[in-house]
């Protein structure tokens, strides 16, 4: 099988989407089999190969090209790549378009669409409206994120769209350390991580620090780590000292994966109450290192935390978010049942989701 990965970014950002395509890529990779090949299309991506590359492809990656922003080369490239290629797996929506376009040039070519969350919980133009229908099959994040697609596209056929949830990196649940224990009394550690953006105020990354005095009642200790950067720093900074918790909240800024992994290994539970999310990475991360999540009861997250690993809240109720941090810690979820929940979402489990939706 010959397979063309279009993705908007793999390196640059190191957000939810960067993350799930450089799996795609991975996954591809691997299941195209003896006599495939694979290329990769990166729009955002600086020009010349990220030495990351290695970690998601192996010897059937034929060609990476990274397009530097430039939509036009973009654009070429998809189409010249495509028109020997038998699956186009696009990993936004707004490159859609370009994948119904290349079958024009190549009528045996079958185009995938990666659905990850907000970017498809809306109204379609009729550009993208008509390249939805033309896609072979939709994957969705979660069954939330595919119910929204038929809402907002109703003559889009239902067995056009399947579940394929996201998965581990297996690279970062390599060799986590031993868990520590929980600091059940008086200091509970709260991790989030979130990019910190005005656009993504959604997180809840605000509800968090406005609990704290709140949680603080009880467990007078507790600190909140936060990892991330964003032009919604300042503001949530400003949020935390008007408070009088600017003691108890830690900026840690962006971090590589070596030190996030410490971070999860150090916390005692992960919190991150956001309210458009398609699926959340960020608390299998958590739970495979065995720590109980805390997230809204919104968008796929019910999909991905239950009673066993974790505690759903309603968005932006910050009573609920104290009450769902002295639940945590009073009854600490088993640390083995949080990781095998994490382990159903493995990167095998993946993979062989993936290679069957392509058959």
């Amino acid at each position: 099988m010959k397979i063309l990965v279009l993705s908007p970014e793999l390196f640059l950002a190191d957000g939810g989407i960067a993350r799930i395509m450089r799996l795609y890529l991975k996954a591809a990779c691997e299941i195209c089999g003896p006599n495939g090949r694979v290329d990769s299309l990166v729009l955002n991506d600086q020009s010349g190969s990220d030495p990351r590359l290695a970690r998601y492809s192996n010897a059937k990656l034929r060609r990476h090209v990274a397009c530097a922003g430039s939509r036009l080369r973009f654009i070429i490239q998809a189409i010249r790549f495509a028109r020997d290629a038998d699956v186009l797996i696009c990993g936004h929506l707004h490159h859609l378009v370009i994948a119904r376009l290349a079958k024009t040039f190549n009528p045996r070519l079958r185009y995938f669409l990666v659905a990850h969350g907000i970017e498809v919980w809306r109204p379609y133009s009729w550009l993208e409206r008509g390249a939805l229908l033309g896609a072979h099959q939709i994957f969705c994040v979660s069954d939330y994120t595919r119910r929204q697609i038929l809402r907002f596209h109703p003559a889009l056929s239902a067995v056009r769209t399947s579940v394929i949830p996201n998965t581990l990196d297996p690279a970062f649940s390599e060799n986590t350390n031993a868990l520590r224990p929980t600091s059940i009394y008086l200091a509970p550690r709260i991790l989030t991580v979130s990019r910190l953006t005005t656009a993504d105020n959604y997180k809840g990354v605000d509800t968090l620090i406005e609990a704290l005095p709140l949680i603080r009642k009880t467990y007078p200790l507790t600190h909140l780590r936060i990892v991330g950067q964003g032009d919604d720093g300042p503001r949530l900074r400003a949020l935390a000292a008007t408070l009088g918790m600017a003691k108890s909240v830690e900026f840690i800024g962006q971090i590589d994966d070596e030190h996030l992994r410490t971070e999860y290994e150090s916390c005692d539970l992960f919190a991150l109450p956001s309210r458009k999310e398609g699926f959340g990475l960020v608390y299998l991360e958590a739970m495979t290192h065995g720590k109980p999540c805390i997230g809204a009861r919104a968008g796929g997250v019910p999909e991905v935390i239950n009673d066993a690993v974790g505690q759903l809240v309603e968005y932006g109720n910050i009573p609920e978010l104290a009450v769902a941090v002295d639940e945590l810690m009073r009854h600490p979820r088993d640390s083995m049942v949080v990781r095998n929940h994490a382990a159903s979402f493995a990167f095998p489990v993946f993979q062989q989701r993936l290679a069957a939706a392509l058959l």
